[in-house]
Parts: structure tokens; C-alpha cells; sequence
């Protein structure tokens, strides 16, 4: 049984506890937190072993009247490996933590590239992360790139990517994030930090990336042309994207048509804090031009890297090959057709 740890119980940490506690081969050594907020709270009541940062936040800890088993330190000497989910750039700081105590560590996309051997993506390049000691799972946008982006590759070729990202301004409890009433480009330069960032999973690809900033919460939305190597058929094309198992189709009968009524179906069938795991794909808008395929597709920010850290584990650890490490992070998750209640995403584009 993997002894995990997570450095950093907030947004995705926690996520990924949950994640990892589902799963039958492996299980949560510790969590950390800074302050003895709510999430440390939550933490405590979800059985977790919680670790303060440091041995000044101790005190800090028992005067609100939460117990701690140790600090950082402490927790990763309990861990066989640990989950960094800290503020971007904060991990970095943490490696030096966890190589002297010869303790594997996985990272997340918002640190840089080289905080680890290689960036991750279960679809993508699972068999680079194999006996690796530092692997970063890269971010939400960039994992959702990644994974409609393999099945078209390995099928069809692509000669070139352009992607726009619509991206929500903060995460629902981000109060302090923005815009409020602005629509940005962010970044202004072209190609923005998403392309390079796909590149660390393909390495030879073609991409350009524009990326924009709304005032929003819910999800990210992307606009994708890929010009392919061949001509498919859109409903063959269709077709390919309905049997990855993490891309949901987007049925038309369903009659969702937003990122709010995506994350409300989420929560009508049951899925732990609303949460998507999927790329949610418009069937609809699966569209195939000659060779320029087009699709929308919208991420939850705070969900999609989670199968991905779990699978990162165990190909570190050589625990499984690709295909039944997904399988097996999925089957724990429900996050299944038949286990989740989806309807069949089969739709043609051309219908």
C-alpha cells in the first residue's frame, strides 16, 4: 500500500487526498496545512493525519483546538511519496525538503517545467513518468489540451494546433481574484504560456495558444482547430473522442449549453463537491473541414488534474501500465459511463 502524503490541503490537495484515499493501493500518510483554517478542519474530520508547515504554526494550531501529528518534515518522513499541491512556486521551494530526505515527490503544472524529470499526462506520455523521482502533472488547461490532442494524433496526425483558453477569472472561493467587470487578454503576447506548456508532452508539436481572462468562476472554455495529417469523417471523428474515458461528448438531447449547467449536471449525478473530471466536449460543435478539425471544450479548473496525480503515482512506482492504471483510477472514482449516470455521449456532428 503507497503511503502518500499532500503538501498543501486547499483547492486541488484536497481533491487529490480523496482521490487517493478511493483507491485500493494506496492511501493517505498525512496533510498540511498553514493555518488552522476551515479546510484544516475539514481535514481532521475527514480522518486525515494533519501536519502543520512549520513548528511556529504549531502553537498556532492547538490554540484553535486542532491537534497536529508533526510538521512537514514530520509527514514526509511518513510518506513513501508526496503530493506537492502548494501555491505555484512554493513546490520548488519543498524539493530540497524532499530530496534530503530521499522522499519522491509529484508536482503541479503551476510550478516550472524543471521541478521535475518530466511533465505528465496519463493519456499522453504515462511511460515517462516510470521510476522517475520528480514528475510535475501539468496544468488543468494544458491536461485537457493533452487529452483531446493524443487520440487525434496517434489516429489521424496533426500538422497544427490553434487554441484559444477562455478562462475563468478565479476559483469560487477566490474573492480576491479578477476581473470583475472586464473581459482581458491575458497574456497579451502570442503565444501565451499554454503552448510551451503542451510542448512539454509533445514535444514536436505545432501549436499556438491566445489565452483570455473573464470574470467567472465555473470553468474554462476552449476554442480548438486542428489542422490534421489526414481527412477523417466528423462522425468518425466523433466517434474516437466518445471512447476516451476521460472526454464526456456532449450529447445535444442533453440540453446543456453552458460551463454552469455542465458543473449542475455534475452535482445531479452525485459527483463529490460537483466536481468534472472530464474534458466536457460539445458534440455539436465537433466539426471536421477537410483536414481542419474544430470543437469546444470546457475544463473545471479544480478537477481535471486529479485522476491525472493519482496515475502519476503509480507509474512512478511501476505499479501499473497505463491502461489499468486510468481503469483503475477511474473504476475508484465513478468516473465511469454506467457509474456516473452519464447518458451515451454518442452523437454525430453531422446529424
Amino acid at each position: 500500500m503507497l503511503q502518500v502524503g499532500v503538501n498543501g490541503y486547499g483547492t486541488i490537495g484536497k481533491r487529490v487526498a480523496d482521490a487517493v484515499r478511493a483507491q485500493p493501493d494506496m492511501t493517505i500518510a498525512g496533510v498540511t496545512k498553514t493555518s488552522p483554517d476551515f479546510a484544516a478542519e475539514g481535514a481532521r474530520t475527514a480522518g486525515y493525519p494533519l501536519y502543520a508547515c512549520d513548528e511556529e504554526s504549531v502553537d498556532e494550531f492547538h490554540a484553535a483546538g486542532l491537534a497536529v501529528d508533526g510538521t512537514v518534515g514530520d509527514m514526509v518522513d511518513a510518506s513513501d511519496v508526496v503530493v506537492d499541491a502548494t501555491p505555484g512556486g512554493v513546490g520548488a521551494e519543498y524539493r530540497p525538503l524532499y530530496e534530503a530526505r530521499d522522499t519522491p515527490a509529484v508536482f503541479q503544472g503551476a510550478e516550472a517545467p524543471d521541478v521535475a524529470e518530466t511533465s505528465f499526462n496519463a493519456r499522453a506520455n504515462f511511460d515517462d513518468a516510470r521510476d522517475a523521482d520528480y514528475v510535475r502533472v501539468v496544468s488543468c488547461n494544458t491536461t485537457g489540451l493533452s487529452r483531446l490532442l493524443a487520440p487525434l494524433a496517434e489516429t489521424y496526425g496533426i500538422e497544427k494546433v490553434r487554441t484559444t483558453l477562455v478562462r475563468r477569472g478565479g476559483d469560487p472561493t477566490q474573492s480576491d481574484r479578477g476581473p470583475i467587470n472586464d473581459i482581458l487578454p491575458d497574456p497579451v503576447e502570442v503565444p501565451s504560456h499554454h503552448g510551451p506548456d503542451v510542448q512539454t508532452i509533445f514535444p514536436d508539436l505545432s501549436i499556438d495558444t491566445l489565452g483570455l481572462t473573464v470574470p467567472a468562476t465555473l470553468m474554462h472554455l476552449h476554442s480548438v482547430n486542428v489542422t490534421l495529417e489526414s481527412t477523417p469523417d466528423s462522425r468518425d471523428v466523433c466517434d474516437l473522442l466518445d471512447a476516451e474515458s476521460r472526454l464526456f461528448v456532449v450529447p445535444e438531447r442533453s440540453g446543456i449549453g453552458s460551463c454552469g449547467q455542465l458543473r449542475e449536471y455534475a452535482r445531479d449525478a452525485g459527483r463529490p463537491r460537483g466536481d468534472v473530471w472530464e474534458n466536457c466536449v460539445w458534440g455539436e460543435s465537433i466539426t471536421v473541414e477537410e483536414r481542419d478539425f474544430y470543437c469546444f471544450q470546457a475544463i473545471h479548473q479544480e478537477a481535471d488534474v486529479v485522476p491525472e496525480n493519482v496515475d502519476a503515482l503509480r507509474a512512478m512506482f511501476d505499479m501499473a501500465d497505463a491502461e489499468e492504471s486510468v481503469a483503475r483510477t477511474n473504476a475508484a472514482l465513478g468516473l465511469e459511463r454506467d457509474g456516473d449516470a452519464r447518458p451515451d455521449p454518442r452523437v454525430a456532428a453531422d446529424d
